[in-house]
């Protein structure tokens, strides 16, 4: 390229060039395309010609050192269906004015790296790699429906406004990442609406100022352990892993965002799940509103994970596809309310929620307390107590004291497995004979049949009293009910001489009198704490 003072036209600026070069000084479209459907598809194979090409080098001198505008226009690069030859290299420079590339074919990579712009919009554009570490824009960063062969670099990039990857297709580098965006922080939205990407996206530590949105996006890494690998993702609102009603016009060339994308159509359209082949891991991560799994897909390898470890959020949506193979693991995770289906979880082993917290339940559709129970024990394949004493405590919160005695009854009834043959034996027979003090009533039946049996058994006995001149008269049933009833003194027990076997019965009593006596008391109280 011929030299040129800054502001001036070079002398060698070839017919499509001279009309980029006039048409940014006015912000007009400079529109090279050829107005063929078939001909203008920057993803096809069909080869654009030399009335179609644009320099790299004249496009970096024409937004860093470009002209002055026209009086009383805004300079600006608007570009429509070209050729970019050679590599776009902006690292380090300042662009004020606006960009907008839209159905354009880039020839080598675009390097941005400590590059500021105001806004920089690329839509549907064919980009061998966008290299854009410690990228500063003042308002957005747009890259929807871009093909990208190999991959987007955003780490550290601070966005001003919005990022929008909606409908963009992504493939790997040479590590296996389709996108790096370590540590990188956008001011408002992040919008990935139907992303496709073939490699890990990586976004460890990064923050969103509102939301986060991937609906009906598809990430797929086969090559590595994680589709999606976000460890201490910070979304100030809601990250959105969900499915997307189909209303959008394919190959729209609109230049207003969201690009073709529609609004959300009413339901029985057709929908887009979120798909998500490979692993997920948010450990640590923050969320102000929720995140929301509704309709996901995740297919998994049996190594290979669903990592939600330390999470915080005030709500959990936990309904999507129950995942056939891999894990699901919550383990001290913190959320308020926690939203899910009894089938959106996996079986045995697929399920870890050791320290999981959560204050309410909310799920959808029918959730039986047995499917629950089952949820845990899924969940704890050694017996842990928190799960059970968590799930009991949330529910008695909620009213449902029963159900909460239920899960406690499950929970002793467990923990009998893991004990040696004496004390399950111990445990059988609590359970047999007053359900471990969880349905009191059974206890108060045993202590009448207990009563009346010993009332009968007694009644066939004629004891001598202890003292000759200081006894009451004898009365067989309630001299059973004073050895029946602990600290009670009924005015039998203690006057007659009972020996041998009657002695035996009587001891007998005294024993079943305490534990079932302790056993209805602990209910009382219980139902006394409730109300």
């Amino acid at each position: 390229m011929a030299e040129a003072r800054p502001g001036e036209a070079p002398a060698d600026l070839s017919g499509p060039e001279l009309r980029m070069w006039e048409a940014f000084r006015t912000g007009a479209v400079c529109d090279l395309s050829a107005r063929a459907a078939d001909e203008d598809d920057p993803h096809a194979d069909r080869v654009w010609g030399p009335e179609r090409a644009v320099r790299a080098d004249v496009v970096a001198l024409l937004l860093l050192h470009g002209p002055s505008p026209v009086p009383g226009r805004v300079a600006s690069l608007k570009l429509r269906g070209a050729r970019i030859t050679g590599r776009l290299d902006l690292s380090g420079g300042a662009v004020a004015p606006y960009v907008e590339l839209q159905s354009c074919r880039f020839d080598g990579e675009i390097q941005l790296s400590e590059a500021r712009f105001g806004t920089l919009r690329l839509v549907n554009c064919a980009v061998p790699r966008l290299e854009a570490a410690r990228l500063h824009t003042e308002g957005d960063l747009h890259l929807p429906r871009c093909r990208v062969a190999r991959g987007i670099r955003l780490t550290d990039a601070q966005i001003g406004t919005d990022l929008l990857i909606s409908q963009a297709v992504v493939q790997r580098d040479n590590k296996g990442r389709a996108v790096v965006a370590d540590g990188m922080s956008v001011a408002q939205d992040f919008q990935g609406e139907m992303l496709e990407t073939y490699g890990e996206v990586s976004l460890r530590g990064a923050k969103v100022g509102v939301s986060m949105n991937l609906r009906g996006a598809r990430l797929r890494n086969p090559y590595g352990r994680f589709a999606l690998n976000a460890p201490q993702l910070t979304v100030e609102r809601t990250l959105y892993l969900t499915s997307i009603a189909l209303d959008h016009v394919p190959g729209s060339n609109s230049s207003t965002p969201p690009y073709g994308l529609g609004l959300m159509p009413p339901n029985g359209r057709r929908q887009q799940r979120f798909e998500c082949r490979g692993g997920l891991r948010l450990d640590d991560g923050r969320f102000g509103d929720a995140i929301d799994f509704y309709g996901s897909r995740f297919l998994l390898t049996e190594e290979q994970e669903i990592s939600l470890r330390r999470i915080q959020t005030p709500e959990f949506r936990f309904v999507g596809e129950r995942p056939e193979r891999g894990r699901v693991v919550v383990s001290g995770a913190k959320v308020v309310k926690l939203v899910d289906t009894s089938t959106s979880w996996p079986g045995p082993g697929g399920l870890a929620i050791e320290g999981f917290v959560y204050e309410t339940l909310a799920p959808r559709g029918h959730f039986p307390l047995a499917r629950r129970l089952a949820w845990v024990e899924a969940a704890t394949p050694e017996y842990s107590p928190d799960p059970y004493e968590r799930l009991a405590a949330v529910l008695r919160a909620g009213g449902e004291d029963s159900d909460a005695r239920q899960v406690l009854l499950a929970k002793q009834r467990r923990r009998r497995t893991t004990l040696p043959p004496a004390a399950r034996a111990w445990g059988y027979l609590q359970d047999w004979t007053v359900v471990y003090g969880y349905r009191p009533g059974r206890a108060a039946l045993w202590m009448v049949v207990l009563w009346a049996a010993g009332a009968l058994v007694f009644s066939q006995h004629d004891p001598p009293p202890i003292k000759a001149d200081e006894h009451p008269d004898w009365n067989a049933a309630l001299y059973a009910l004073d050895l029946l009833l602990p600290v009670i003194d009924l005015g039998q027990q203690g006057h007659w001489k009972v020996e041998g076997g009657w002695q035996w019965g009587a001891a007998a009593l005294v024993i079943l009198g305490w534990i079932l006596a302790t056993t209805v008391a602990a209910g009382a109280s219980r139902l006394l704490r409730r109300g």
